[in-house]
């Protein structure tokens, strides 16, 4: 009977370390899984991150996906020298809507942008979506005191 109890407690002892290096091991081996919201991201990349959803829920229907807009009917907003040289006309128009003449690139659109009930925020940030997407590089982000400062 004490050779039975022995080996239980031999078996037992060895039963537990065996447990301890395991555990070790899955230490040693985790990984910290990563996400994109691990890594810390500018206040610009955030206002860009959500402009990109406004602009695929309203803007996209106009200004295509490709931001080069319909010719004749909508203006391109990639490339366009509307946004780099009519910056408070440009917060207006998306904050207020937009009607009659206007040239962009050189070429006349008359056309209407209805106003699309966005928040001083989400202006902020579709503006600054588009102003550094496709080909558009804008190095003074728009704020959301600019846009509260243009009124109608």
């Amino acid at each position: 009977m004490k050779k039975i109890l022995a080996i239980v407690f031999v078996v037992a002892i060895f039963a537990c370390k065996s447990d301890n290096k395991k555990s070790e091991n899955e230490e040693d081996n985790y990984v910290i899984p990563s996400s994109e919201n691990s890594a810390s991201k500018s206040p610009l990349q955030e206002s860009m991150e959500h402009g990109k959803k406004v602009y695929a829920d309203i803007c996209v229907t106009c200004h295509l996906p490709t931001g080069k807009g319909i010719p004749g009917t909508y203006p391109p907003l990639d490339g366009s020298n509307w946004l780099t040289e009519k910056r408070e006309a440009t917060i207006h128009a998306v904050k207020y809507g937009l009607q009659g003449e206007i040239t962009v690139n050189e070429k006349t659109y008359d056309n209407m942008m209805p106003p699309m009930g966005l928040s001083d925020q989400e202006v902020t940030d579709v503006l600054n979506y588009v102003m550094n997407t496709w080909s558009n590089n804008n190095q003074n982000p728009i704020t959301t005191e600019e846009v509260a400062a243009v009124e109608e």
